[in-house]
């Protein structure tokens, strides 16, 4: 028997607007309609590159233009209703989270003393205790305040010194906590002087796989059980799998195929009710988007969904790039119409544009370059510049077959 079918159309803008961006960008961005916008779209991952600006501050103003980083700065530092740690990659996510992390910090604990083994030098372990005395005593501390005499490597992230090891471990594990941000630098202090009381009780251990399976659906519309698991990173793809086999059993799921941007199906679990709706038709809205937005992800979803396949290509050696060492997608109404290579000169007040590149099939034509221009206008403002600049020939043709 066949199963329902979830057209392209429907699934993006299904899709989108459980990660708001089908509706404009407007309205507040501060207090508790900031925590809501993150609650919504689950967690905002922090990465450290500042092209135009960071990526966390990028996904939160492509949907909500009032949006200032002083506002998030508040919710973590002073209100403590969202805090720092861990899904696929560092993340900022709701502090009610807490107790449901507790369980990874266990799971964690396990797998970092097997791997963190093989690659970090000896001696980290045996800082523990130091570490978590010193903060109990003197404050929060940073990488640079730790480490007194040791050697300091010089070969990256795998030649910590056992210090600062013994700091990412303690954070990962969830006995140590960011309570702020130096600049991008991370300030560590103990965990129950930086989450709050009620949000530490943790949750019991036999409601952690249908809480991550029901709430990754719920955010994605949409999944596979290997997507279900990826979204939090908070249970196995096994666990994922007896989750959507009993789900389908009750019915509080079926199975649907959803219509790729080639027309090739891929089967994926939704809800009835979920099926049976409307999604709301996306704005027009032309928005430049952070690489990591979660929208983003999943590279391969967006591929099926959206027919755009794109890579970051920062450790790409410059000589072998396609396009860029940062390149922003374009997202317009429900497609994914090309990518910008531009980078805020914040000394010159100039938000400067090196290259545009459109998706085959798409033209830049004097609407979309007028509703580009405007965008760029905001993204400058946004990144601390007053004008934007575009360099010659930043006009380019499509790349067919870009990656493949």
């Amino acid at each position: 028997m066949a199963l329902p079918l979830l057209s392209n159309r429907r699934a993006r803008h299904l899709f989108l607007d459980r990660h708001a961006l089908a509706e404009a960008p407007a309205g507040a961005a501060t207090g508790q309609a900031l925590h809501d916008l993150i609650q919504r779209i689950g967690f905002v991952q922090v990465d450290s590159i500042n092209t135009v600006a960071r990526a966390h501050d990028m996904i939160l103003f492509a949907r909500r233009q009032t949006y200032r980083p002083d506002a998030l700065k508040r919710l973590l530092e002073r209100d403590r209703s969202l805090w720092e740690h861990w899904t696929h990659d560092a993340s900022i996510l709701p502090a009610g989270l807490h107790g449901v992390w507790q369980h990874r910090f266990q799971r964690d604990a396990e797998r970092l003393h097997m791997n963190w083994r093989k690659f970090f030098r000896e001696g980290y372990e045996a800082q523990f205790d130091t570490i978590l005395n010193r903060i109990a005593r003197d404050g929060p501390v940073g990488t640079a305040d730790v480490g007194e005499g040791e050697v300091r490597g010089k070969g990256g992230w795998w030649d910590w010194h056992p210090s600062k090891t013994a700091l990412e471990w303690l954070w990962r594990t969830g006995q140590i906590a960011v309570t702020r941000r130096d600049g991008f630098r991370k300030i560590y202090d103990l965990t129950e002087r930086v989450i709050p009381a009620p949000h530490r009780t943790p949750v019991p251990a036999d409601i952690v796989v249908d809480w991550a399976c029901t709430t990754a659906l719920d955010r994605l519309g949409f999944a596979t059980p290997g997507e279900l698991a990826a979204y939090w990173n908070a249970i196995s793809p096994e666990e994922a799998k007896a989750w959507a086999k009993a789900a389908l059993a009750s019915a509080e799921v079926i199975e649907v195929d959803v219509e790729g941007a080639s027309g090739q199906p891929r089967r994926a679990l939704i809800r009835p009710e979920t099926l049976a709706a409307t999604p709301p038709e996306p704005t027009a809205r032309l928005r430049i988007l952070s690489p990591f937005d979660p929208a983003l992800r999943d590279r391969d979803r967006a591929e099926h969904l959206f027919g755009f396949r794109y890579r970051i290509e920062v450790f790409v050696p410059e000589p072998k790039r396609i396009y860029g060492y940062y390149v922003f997608p374009i997202l317009e109404a429900d497609r994914l119409i090309g990518r910008i290579d531009a980078k805020a000169f914040r000394d010159e007040g100039t938000l400067r544009v090196k290259a545009v590149w459109p998706e085959p099939g798409i033209r830049l034509g004097s609407t979309r370059r007028a509703r580009l221009q405007t965008e760029l206008d905001r993204l400058a403002r946004f990144s601390g510049c007053e004008r934007v600049e575009f360099l010659p020939g930043w006009e380019r043709e499509p790349i067919v077959g870009a990656h493949r």
